[in-house]
């Protein structure tokens, strides 16, 4: 995963990064002992780099920045979030396959 194309996300710099950026950002709610999440996490890494310049994707670990999982009401992770200007437009729950991820992406770009 280049640090060029994934953004870390924590409790500091998520209003700054995701909640005043123009444009389509995904957010991946994570954790270290997620299995689900170590499935999830290399598609979102792959969609990093395909939609480079196009769309901003993130990586928040839930166990590192409670405040913002609490702020999303994330319950079950491997969450994605969609944001679109600042915005949540959508939510994927759970590992699904990276052509469901993709769809979302193309629904709000």
């Amino acid at each position: 995963m280049s640090s060029a194309e994934m953004v870390t996300l924590t409790d500091g710099n998520f209003e700054q990064e995701i909640e005043s950026s123009e444009g389509l950002a995904i957010v991946d709610f994570w954790a270290e002992w997620c299995g689900p999440c170590r499935l999830v996490g290399p598609l979102v890494a792959e969609l990093a780099t395909e939609y480079a310049g196009k769309v901003k994707v993130g990586k928040l670990d839930v166990d590192s920045n409670r405040l913002t999982s609490q702020r999303y009401g994330i319950r079950s992770i491997p969450s994605i979030l969609y944001f679109k200007d600042g915005e949540l437009v959508d939510v994927v729950v759970g590992a699904v396959p990276k052509s469901h991820l993709e769809q979302k992406i193309q629904q709000h770009v």
